[in-house]
């Protein structure tokens, strides 16, 4: 059976929950969809379920989620390979999300949907217990850390109408909430994963938690390595964390949570197509390295102030380093011996340091205006974030990983972020089906930066000390009207890009920074109808309008003397539409067939994307000469217009097993949208790809089980982006073939 006999097949089927889940929810609160008035734990949410995909409740803790298109997925439920953080099976039943899936062992995952980037995830707002968690969320809010999935507990996704409340972000937040014990009743558990597969993997996850009284806590160590699957890119990983809470009493609860996480990667570096279509796994680089060491710490304080009002305040700090050392030119350049030296090249080294601290309070309450309950959430935030960066040092002639250097980083930068905010949303409910829910954030960032961009002898090339103050409102609304167990919604909210840290550096005798730039600017609009139709049928189906203006670029300009150089200005807007959608069925509860016979589910997530530029003005140097052009009506790079994922799951008693079928149609490389591939591998079309998966858990009892899988069966070579830079050039391969297999204890 071909994969298309298999697209088909599938694409016919729709999905849902198991035998299990249909006797639970006689007995429990389907926590799929409801309005609730308070959780007081945000863990609570789902526990029992055995799906593995749940809209969010119009109220958890302390925020509002109404009005918004918004996920929850179950991490314990999902089948796949969580252990390589493999995005495409997590995100499976979330509509629209683009993956770059480069990273042989998931230790970066990079993420977007409705046409935006998937550059280290850096168009969501990402968070980990609702902290940040990326570089600096304002002026490099690049993702170097991704919790190990074995220890998340659920992933909530709220799409663009996020920016009100966690920030200004066009494509929205992923949360990443972790385990904390709060689910285990007794002084002690120990758990144990241990986990082999393809290309020497190996991953070790061990856990201890438990409940004495008031307190709870969970800890974990995880440990991964393995060889890669294409030639030098073998890794090692190590995550730590710990969680301590204490319910102090009735109304106080405080918890600390720790972590820790660190790797070393070999990277092969990127190919050309020539290369690629010769052998797709082969490696022309064995001298590149990189290394990552992220400590973050958070103090979490929830307060029931009374039964009306609660009061959740977050302090946290991060000190992260990201370290680079290998040659860095692209591919069709090969890294040879040199004939003088009869030496290697010397090797680039680049150097950050990220050290940051923030705190975030969060206020809800109800209120009556005659016989409406209305519900107000505000919140407060200050975020300080520095950046040190070191780039472009002559490293040593050797291959193994170090950071020597031989003479002094030529770029030496500083930069500060200083952030606060106020952000506001009310609920009105307007009898007892309709709600409004209008909202607020009121935004005031500074950035500064200092330092020197190169060395031409003993002088050091400084760039103009920047220091920007920028101050924004962005107004927002969102609805919601009840139809049973349904729902129409809609949302609209104003969102922006900072400008960032590369945006305000430059070689000052080649580029100029306009001192008129504007942070990119514009807003999201979603409407579409959700909910669930007795046990059998779960769907979410939407429309939605993105509009990405200002747009930051370099346009060639000339000087009165003659002389050339690169403007960094605003040079134009885009545009996203399409549709999201996602139904999952049982065809079984729907036709009555008798539990005894188990369950079948299926899903079918769909996502049709038309993101263009209606504006791109572009200037290039052609000789002595200033050419012109715009790039109106060009597709936005990395946007690919169609994603499909479908799957189907039987599952019987213990037995679980699952078939997902993945196609992402082609896109552009970049805003000119070259077709034809160049020498370097760069630039060209990233062609279209489908990739077959499956996996299975078997669970001997409560505590012992089983799970494993077969990724891309049916032996797809594709690729899903083309570097421009690290950890390329050029363009980079997905994994082939492979499998996995994890047993797991709970004692």
């Amino acid at each position: 059976m071909n994969r298309r006999m298999i697209a088909l097949l599938l694409g016919t089927l729709i999905v849902t929950t198991t035998d299990a889940q249909e006797k639970e929810s006689k007995t429990k609160i389907d926590s799929s969809f409801f309005h609730a008035k308070f959780l007081p734990d945000i863990t609570l949410v789902g526990r029992y379920t055995k799906a593995d995909i749940h809209f969010l409740p119009e109220i958890v803790g302390t925020t509002i989620n109404a009005g918004k298109k918004n996920a929850l997925i179950m991490m314990d439920n999902v089948q796949g390979n969580v252990v390589t953080n493999t995005m495409r099976q997590v995100m499976a039943k979330v509509p629209g999300i683009q993956i770059w899936e480069s990273d042989p062992s998931g230790i970066q995952i990079g993420i977007a949907a409705r046409g935006l980037s998937p550059n280290r995830s850096w168009e969501f707002n990402l968070r980990q217990n609702g902290y940040d968690i990326s570089s600096d969320p304002f002026g490099y809010p690049e993702a170097y850390y991704t919790p190990q999935l074995n220890s998340v507990q659920r992933v909530q996704v709220l799409r663009g109408a996020a920016s009100l409340q966690y920030g200004p972000q066009f494509g929205g937040m992923v949360n990443f909430i972790m385990k904390d014990g709060s689910e285990i009743n007794k002084p002690f558990q120990y758990e144990s994963q241990q986990t082999a597969g393809s290309f020497g993997l190996f991953n070790s996850y061990n856990a201890i938690g438990g409940e004495n009284g008031k307190t709870h806590y969970y800890a974990f160590w995880d440990h991964r390595r393995g060889d890669g699957f294409r030639e030098n890119s073998g890794f090692k990983v190590n995550t730590a964390f710990g969680n301590f809470s204490w319910n102090i009493n009735k109304r106080l609860k405080v918890g600390l949570e720790i972590t820790h996480f660190d790797y070393v990667s070999q990277q092969p570096g990127g190919l050309t197509d020539a290369q690629f279509a010769q052998d797709a796994y082969k490696s022309l680089r064995q001298r590149n390295w990189f290394e990552v060491k992220w400590n973050m710490a958070a103090l979490n304080v929830d307060y029931t102030i009374n039964d009306k009002s609660r009061l959740n305040v977050k302090t946290f700090a991060m000190t992260g380093d990201r370290n680079s050392v290998g040659f860095m030119q692209t591919p069709n350049i090969a890294d040879t011996i040199n004939a003088t030296t009869l030496r290697y090249n010397n090797r680039r080294v680049d150097i950050d340091r990220y050290r940051n601290f923030g705190i975030e309070a969060r206020y809800i309450t109800d209120y009556q205006i005659g016989k409406m309950r209305n519900t107000l959430s505000a919140g407060i935030r200050y975020f300080r974030g520095r950046t040190d960066r070191l780039q472009n040092g002559k490293g040593d002639t050797g291959s193994d990983y170090n950071l020597n250097i031989l003479e002094p980083f030529p770029t030496d930068l500083n930069f500060i972020t200083n952030n606060t905010a106020f952000f506001a949303e009310n609920m009105f409910r307007i009898g007892d089906k309709l709600v409004i829910i209008p909202g607020v954030r009121v935004e005031n960032i500074q950035n500064e930066a200092d330092g020197r961009v190169g060395l031409s002898g003993n002088t050091e090339l400084k760039i103009n000390n920047q220091n920007r103050t920028r101050r924004f409102v962005l107004p927002g609304v969102g609805a919601e009207y009840h139809i049973g167990q349904t729902e129409i919604y809609a949302n609209y909210s104003q969102a922006y890009r900072p400008v960032l840290f590369s945006d305000l550096t430059g070689n000052p005798t080649t580029d100029v920074i306009d001192q008129n730039l504007k942070d990119a600017k514009g807003y999201n609009i979603d409407l579409g109808y959700r909910g669930r139709i007795k046990e059998y049928l779960f769907f979410d189906v939407s429309g939605y309008l993105l509009q990405y203006n200002n747009r930051i670029g370099l346009i060639a300009q000339q000087r009165l003397d003659g002389s050339f150089y690169n403007l960094r200005t605003n040079v134009g807007n885009s545009r996203s539409r399409g549709v999201e959608a996602l139904v999952e069925f049982s065809p079984f509860k729907a036709w009555g067939v008798k539990p005894v016979f188990g369950n079948l589910t299926v899903f079918v997530s769909l996502a049709f994307i038309n993101a263009q530029y209606d504006n791109l003005r572009v200037i290039t140097r052609q000789g002595n000469t200033l050419v012109e052009s715009n790039l109106k009506n060009k597709k936005v790079e990395n946007a690919p217009e169609r994603i499909y994922r479908t799957g189907i799951t039987y599952s019987r008693k213990q037995l679980t097993v699952t078939a997902q079928y993945s196609y992402v149609s082609e896109a552009y490389s970049d805003a000119n949208n070259t077709i034809i591939p160049t020498s370097n591998g760069v630039n060209g079309l990233i062609p279209a790809y489908d990739v077959v998966d499956i996996s299975g858990t078997y669970k001997f009892s409560e505590k012992f089980f089983i799970k494993g899988g077969i990724n891309n069966v049916l032996g797809e070579k594709y690729f899903t982006r083309r570097a421009g830079g690290y950890p390329g050039p050029g363009l980079m391969a997905a994994e082939p073939r492979n499998f996995f297999m994890t047993l797991g204890v709970k004692l």
